[in-house]
């Protein structure tokens, strides 16, 4: 019988005694494809183990092993005819084992210890899948520790699927199969949302010293992923409520707060000494209030900060999990302690905590998400995580819940992924003499997709072909058209202000890609045609010479008479003889122009004049009148 954690033992007493207990627990399952035999082949489902690292994102491909002795695999795989190393240039092992008799972390760490690649577990009884879970603290194998050194993917099969493979094996045909995870996770877009269910309990041995490690290992990718823009996490933390009827009792009092509505386990499970839940439960509501008050200053991933510091700082086997010594931490990261103790409020009402109200609301499952009942717990995109809680397991699931060509380049390292453009360019296309390529590294594998080089687009399938196109594309590889030079004349068949399409310069003829070739105007009769030319090919053009002293005119290719030298010199005269003219011309305008000038300036001088002083002419004018009289 298969055994689940403390905490989950207790979450159920808690709920029985409520009597409601209707938890949503979700298998989550990836896909085995069945290649060989034909009578077997078909896609199946299969439940994922939660230890182990599934190949989030990729496939596995590999023959099925039935061993003939140990076929529970409770034993070690140690003797030559149970050996599960997969033979050089043969496809890698997986060996199928019955349910039963031990635990299946055991199963996977015997098969991982003897060769094999991946483990079936075929199941004994008719019955929907299960999620192959951890055994509780101290039921495992002899090495405490073998649990978290479980590298190989594990996969619960139905009982009509394993009996059919056996059936298979005892036949002679060899089953191949490919597990499949590339959908075992969502990956929408370019973002990826996940949650970490955890506690701030440091006393409930490998699993929570696995824990803490594990938030230390990944607090630096977590942050920078964070810091980017590319992941949005969000902590949440357990709890439960007493039921009314206890409510009074010593055990709720030392495990809860707010009068019995938010409980965690005593760390040591013994009442009598120690911390007790309501310190964690107080601890897991200072940590989620520590992340509300960061997210809302900007700095989501200080979270990460506090709770690694806190474990390092703060331990409870050195009695400092305490109010002082959280404090003192808050105050080193330059958080507004007032905010986070504002937020907890006070844990010793008779009244709801928001925030802890929030997070059992939140435990329900919702969607494709089933109920969190287990620590911890990481939901990746709403679907749980199954497997090893390791930075770099983690970490590979993140990378393949990204929408594929959108992942950091922090999914891309050799770490990470293979980079399949690296053998034969991923077959796609590429211009080697650009260093231009289509193939674009996925985490998932790898994309033909024409690139964006310098600001000039290529278009085409990706496959086979990829053309420079816009105003910019001559600038990169000559936009993938011929040009050539030759005596000193360079051509090319790129066109800047043409999108797309290459095209042979005049004098040339071709498909304007791979080559063009000179025409031979002078042979083709197509210039230098008049009766007085004489032609001589040259590259990319040609030379018209004209005979009789003949002067060659190209735009109509013709040949035109010359001045003679006489010709030249008398033509040179006149045009000495009809400058001094123009000058001549120029000078009596000037002349006459000074004198219409010097005139009406006299006329205007004399007006004024006379009206402030008789002259001359107008006083002898002005006597005779007189006499008249």
């Amino acid at each position: 019988m298969q055994m689940r954690t403390k905490l989950t033992f207790l979450l159920c007493v808690w709920i029985f005694l409520c009597g409601s207990c209707v938890g949503r627990f979700v298998v989550e399952k990836n896909n085995l494809k069945i290649t060989s035999p034909k009578s077997l082949r078909g896609i199946y489902e299969c439940a994922i183990g939660n230890f182990g690292v599934p190949k989030y994102g990729g496939t596995m491909i590999g023959t099925v092993v039935y061993p003939k002795f140990n076929r529970n695999g409770c034993n070690k795989f140690n003797d030559g005819d149970t050996s599960l190393t997969s033979k050089p240039g043969s496809f890698p092992t997986f060996v199928l084992v019955d349910r039963g008799d031990c635990y299946f972390t055991l199963k996977a760490w015997n098969a991982q210890n003897g060769g094999a690649a991946a483990i079936l577990v075929a199941d004994d009884r008719i019955e929907p899948l299960i999620t192959m879970d951890t055994p509780e603290e101290g039921n495992g194998a002899n090495d405490d520790d073998y649990i978290e050194k479980i590298t190989i993917p594990s996969a619960l099969i139905s009982k009509s699927l394993g009996d059919n493979i056996k059936m298979a094996l005892s036949s002679g045909a060899m089953v191949n199969v490919n597990l499949d995870w590339r959908e075992a996770l969502p990956h929408p877009d370019e973002r990826v949302e996940y949650e970490l269910w955890t506690s701030s309990n440091d006393e409930c041995g490998p699993k929570c010293e696995s824990e803490i490690n594990f938030l230390k290992s990944f607090k630096g990718a977590a942050q920078l992923l964070e810091q980017k823009g590319y992941t949005q996490f969000t902590p949440h933390y357990i709890t439960w409520y007493c039921p009314e009827a206890f409510v009074l009792s010593q055990q709720c009092k030392s495990q809860c707060i707010n009068n019995g509505r938010y409980c965690a386990p005593d760390p040591e499970q013994d009442f009598s000494r120690g911390y007790d839940g309501k310190d964690v439960v107080l601890q897991n509501l200072r940590q989620i209030c520590f992340f509300k008050v960061a997210n809302e200053s900007g700095k989501p991933w200080q979270w990460w900060d506090y709770v690694t510091d806190f474990a390092i700082r703060c331990p409870m086997r050195e009695n400092k999990y305490n109010e002082e010594c959280s404090d003192q931490v808050i105050k080193s990261l330059g958080v507004d302690l007032n905010k986070i103790k504002e937020c907890i409020g006070n844990p010793r009402a008779d009244v709801e905590s928001p925030i802890l109200k929030a997070e059992q609301d939140a435990q329900i499952g919702q969607g494709s998400r089933g109920d969190v009942t287990i620590l911890p717990t990481l939901v990746i995109n709403n679907r749980q995580y199954r497997g090893k809680l390791s930075k770099a397991a983690v970490l590979k699931a993140i990378c393949a819940s990204f929408q594929e060509t959108t992942e950091p380049s922090i999914c891309l390292t050799p770490d990470m992924e293979t980079n399949e453009c690296l053998a034969n360019n991923g077959g796609c296309w590429q211009d080697k003499a650009a260093n231009i390529t289509a193939c674009r590294d996925t985490f998932r594998g790898r994309v033909c997709e024409c690139p964006i080089v310098q600001n000039v687009k290529f278009v085409g399938d990706g496959y086979i072909h990829c053309e420079a196109s816009g105003a910019l594309r001559c600038a990169i590889n000559n936009g993938g058209c011929w040009q050539g030079a030759q005596g000193g004349r360079a051509y090319s068949a790129c066109i800047d202000d043409h999108t797309k399409g290459c095209k042979c310069p005049p004098g040339f003829r071709g498909d304007g890609v791979h080559s063009c070739e000179d025409v031979d105007e002078c042979k083709e009769k197509l210039a230098c045609q008049c009766p007085e030319c004489s032609c001589k090919n040259t590259w990319g053009s040609y030379e018209c010479r004209c005979s009789n002293d003949l002067f060659y005119v190209r735009e109509s290719d013709m040949c035109i008479g010359k001045y003679s030298s006489n010709s030249s010199v008398s033509g040179g005269g006149f045009v000495w003889m009809l400058i001094l003219i123009l000058a001549i011309a120029a000078a009596g305008g000037y002349a006459f122009y000074k004198y219409r000038i010097q005139r009406y300036m006299d006329y205007e001088i004399r007006a004024i004049m006379a009206q402030y002083m008789p002259l001359d002419n107008q006083a002898e004018n002005g006597n005779q009148v007189q006499h008249a009289v």
